[in-house]
């Protein structure tokens, strides 16, 4: 019968393999072992976490510089007043005399 993944659990179908230098895979099997995991587990974790913070910080260095150019455009070509804010300009003439 075969297995069905639920929500906490994956299907691992994949595989991935990898030559390290033996500092390497002492230094992994420490840190496993201070986590209480298997060796894979750990890699896998810490490769899965690292993959995430790459992209995130990717996709936030996309929307900086998206925001840049945006707010650049906004100075150099702004928008006509709509009528709220030309109301609002009017009330705080009478407001503040001006």
């Amino acid at each position: 019968m075969p297995a069905v993944a639920t929500k906490t659990q994956s299907i691992r179908d994949a595989r991935l393999e990898a030559r390290v230098s033996r500092e390497t895979k002492a230094l992994w099997e420490r840190a496993a072992a201070v986590q209480g995991r298997k060796v894979t587990e750990f890699v896998v974790n810490s490769a899965v976490e690292a993959a995430h913070r790459v992209l995130r910080e990717s996709e936030l260095a996309d929307l900086t510089r998206r925001d840049k150019i945006a707010f650049v455009e906004a100075l150099l070509n702004p928008p006509s007043p709509n009528a709220r804010l030309r109301n609002a300009a009017a009330r705080h003439a009478q407001v503040f005399g001006r």
